[in-house]
């Protein structure tokens, strides 16, 4: 079976092209690289010793599209194309909606043009939005999002299931991402950010590693056992791993289905920056600043569903997660530029 991966190139696409691989699928990437690079898909290459088919381009590109799908047989497809970056979507909400909702829709075009039902979509915890109360399910409505990223995942999510009621034979999974964080325990592939990074982990990291001078933890007086605000962090191949299995469970169902990814156990910011020192041994320099806007005080996952359902769990711990990204991370320190 052939899986095209939407923008498979990136952090958690690169994790999945893996994960998908070894499990026997053939994968077809296409990316236009604007926040990965072309050197994560030649590991994955090496990672598994199988061949990727690769284009370079844009999602977008309903033409380019139409191509890729004309030379390959596609049975799925799982999208992770897209702007990420919360903070970049406040300040560039135009150039968010443009892109994240056109990759989309072209997809869904191009799919159904070429007799291509299946699709598995990268969404976020985000769309829980701020009122609904942790632990998250997946019963609960769409909430009000914080920021134009967030809003994109959650227009994104309405325009797949209004396509499976319009269209019986479509088949969508949407699966919500707590916060993925760690790298393939050989180091050869791992989370890369453009420029200053927007997460909590590569940002210790890149501290840890001597590239930044020190983390600025965002606000230490929240409601919370620490004072810093608490996530579900879960390792990328554990997420690589629930694609896999949505994969399997979207050729064989019709209709929307929503899954959670997470553990289920929240960590502080403190939690992490204290496990990554502990588990590899190094310091991780780090100062309080006020707090971000739209940052919650905490939230995590509810992912009985999955397990249930698609028979997925969580295996790594928090320490598979701290010492994985610093094995990534100190054999790599300039990420994939030489």
């Amino acid at each position: 079976m052939k899986i095209l991966l939407a923008g498979g190139a990136g952090y958690i696409g690169s994790h999945t092209a893996v994960a998908l691989l070894d499990a026997g699928y053939d994968v077809v990437v296409v990316d236009n690289y604007c926040n990965s690079s072309p050197e994560a898909v030649k590991r994955v290459e090496e990672l598994t010793g199988k061949n990727v088919v690769v284009y370079a381009a844009d999602v977008k590109d309903k033409a380019a599209m139409q191509q890729i799908f004309a030379e390959n047989k596609i049975d799925c497809v799982i999208h992770f194309a897209g702007l990420k970056a919360v903070g970049e979507s406040v300040q560039k909400p135009i150039a968010y909606y443009r892109n994240n909702i056109d990759t989309t829709l072209t997809l869904l075009e191009v799919m159904a043009e070429s007799g291509c039902h299946n699709i598995v979509f990268s969404s976020s915890a985000t769309v829980y939005g701020e009122k609904n109360a942790a632990p998250y399910m997946e019963t609960m409505e769409r909430g009000t999002c914080s920021n134009p990223y967030g809003w994109t995942k959650s227009m994104m999510e309405q325009i797949l299931q209004d396509a499976t009621v319009a269209d019986k034979d479509l088949s969508v999974v949407l699966l919500r991402y707590f916060n993925p964080i760690g790298a393939h325990e050989s180091g050869m592939i791992g989370e890369d950010p453009q420029g200053i990074p927007n997460n909590l982990m590569p940002y210790i990291a890149q501290v840890a590693v001597g590239r930044r001078d020190k983390l600025t933890i965002f606000g230490n007086d929240y409601p919370t056992p620490d004072g810093t605000c608490r996530r579900d962090y879960i390792h990328v191949m554990d997420l690589a791993d629930g694609h896999v299995k949505a994969v399997d469970f979207a050729v064989k169902n019709k209709g929307t289905e929503i899954f959670n990814l997470g553990t289920g156990t929240p960590y502080s910011v403190l939690d992490i920056v204290n496990a990554f020192e502990k588990s590899n041994n190094i310091k991780v320099n780090y100062e309080f600043g006020p707090r971000r806007a739209g940052d919650l005080p905490e939230f995590w996952a509810n992912s009985d569903k999955a397990h249930e359902i698609l028979g997925w769990v969580a295996k790594h711990d928090l320490e598979d997660m701290c010492r994985d990204t610093w094995n990534w991370q100190s054999k790599n320190p300039q990420g994939y530029k030489k």
